[in-house]
């Protein structure tokens, strides 16, 4: 007769059996225990992402920093090469647009695609048009409208600020062998791809 009984007390005390779940001593099912256990559970998993949620944060931060570290060098090379070529960054940018416009642009597009004020421009050119690396062409269609031409001089002055750009990347670059050069122009290209087609218009020109 007891048979059944102690079968059914060791079928409940097997390692494989289901546990039944915790009662208190009414007698009912304590679902606010397993609540907490549920809630400790998720509170620790809640902790890790939080954890390597920081690293990320930390690492980016890190680059964030370096980035512009060396991009401060960068600038400060190339201006410091630039003085004996008597123009400054901003001229370089208006030559560097003008080669790379098929046609002599106005202005106005000048003025867009350095993403300054028209006033700013015009006092670009009226420097450069002074040392005759620029000038200002009427419109073959209208000519109440003036273009701007980069000069024959203007084209040599461009070559040379390419030197001068090459010669601050490899003051920077120096500390690089040519597999982590080719490495990291692979990574920064992918950071170039995945950029928004709107900030891509203000990356600069490759030459």
């Amino acid at each position: 007769m007891d048979a059944p009984a102690d079968q059914a007390a060791e079928e409940s005390t097997s390692p494989g059996a289901a546990r039944p779940a915790h009662t208190g001593e009414d007698g009912c099912t304590d679902e606010g225990t397993d609540r907490r256990a549920a809630s400790r559970i998720a509170g620790r998993a809640d902790a890790a992402a939080q954890g390597a949620g920081r690293g990320v944060d930390e690492t980016t931060g890190r680059l964030a920093d370096q980035l512009l570290t060396l991009s401060r060098w960068l600038h400060r090379s190339q201006r410091r090469l630039m003085e004996p070529l008597g123009i400054t960054p901003a001229q370089a940018r208006l030559l560097r647009a003008l080669a790379h416009c098929e046609a002599p642009p106005r202005m106005a597009d000048l003025a867009r695609l350095l993403d300054v004020v028209p006033r700013a421009v015009t006092t670009l050119v009226d420097a450069l048009e002074e040392r005759e690396l620029v000038r200002r062409v009427p419109d073959p269609h209208n000519r109440r409208v003036i273009r701007i031409e980069l000069r024959e001089d203007g084209a040599q002055a461009l070559s040379a600020l390419r030197g001068v750009r090459r010669a601050a990347a490899a003051e920077l670059l120096a500390p690089l062998d040519e597999t982590q050069r080719a490495a990291l122009s692979a990574l920064l290209d992918t950071l170039g791809e995945g950029q928004p087609a709107a900030h891509k218009g203000h990356r600069g020109h490759r030459e």
